[in-house]
């Protein structure tokens, strides 16, 4: 099973890119963490509807076949790392592979979260984008460690 993290964005800060990549290395060999970069449509002239399509056309393009999908959005359903970790065990008894798709800085389009399987909220606080990254990476790799009962979760 593979986990592919959609993100809208590009040129991270280097604190983005060392943070996410410290828990996606650790990850299991079998169970690796991919980053799929999206392209975010220039902000200018267009109206927020017009942006959003385009990014999420962009993203549609990019989603690998036959994924499990989902959504990040803050109205989506919140879990504790323990629920999120059972969340995961079911997930992978489907036996798909699982795209998380996180927007830009203005979210994602109607079309994304009306195609997803699922919408889950890491918070009601609207985050930042590259710091959504860091934080996935590190619940899927403490949801992970939960289930391989390494000692990385202390509860």
């Amino acid at each position: 099973m593979k986990l592919y993290i959609l993100a809208v964005g590009n040129k991270m800060p280097d604190w983005v890119v060392a943070g996410f990549m410290k828990y996606t290395q650790r990850m299991p060999r079998e169970i690796p963490i991919h980053l799929i970069e999206i392209k975010p449509e220039k902000r200018g002239s267009k109206q927020n509807e017009q942006l959003l399509f385009a990014e999420s056309e962009r993203i549609q393009a990019a989603i690998p076949s036959t994924c499990y999908i989902v959504a990040m959005d803050e109205q989506g359903k919140q879990f504790t790392t323990i629920q999120l970790a059972e969340t995961l065990v079911d997930w992978m008894r489907n036996g798909r592979d699982i795209a998380f798709i996180i927007g830009g800085a203005d979210g994602l389009h109607r079309n994304i979260k009306s195609m997803a399987n699922e919408m889950l909220a890491l918070s009601r606080l609207t985050l930042p984008h590259g710091l959504v990254r860091v934080l996935l990476a590190e619940q899927l790799y403490r949801a992970l460690s939960i289930i391989r009962q390494h000692p990385y979760h202390r509860m």
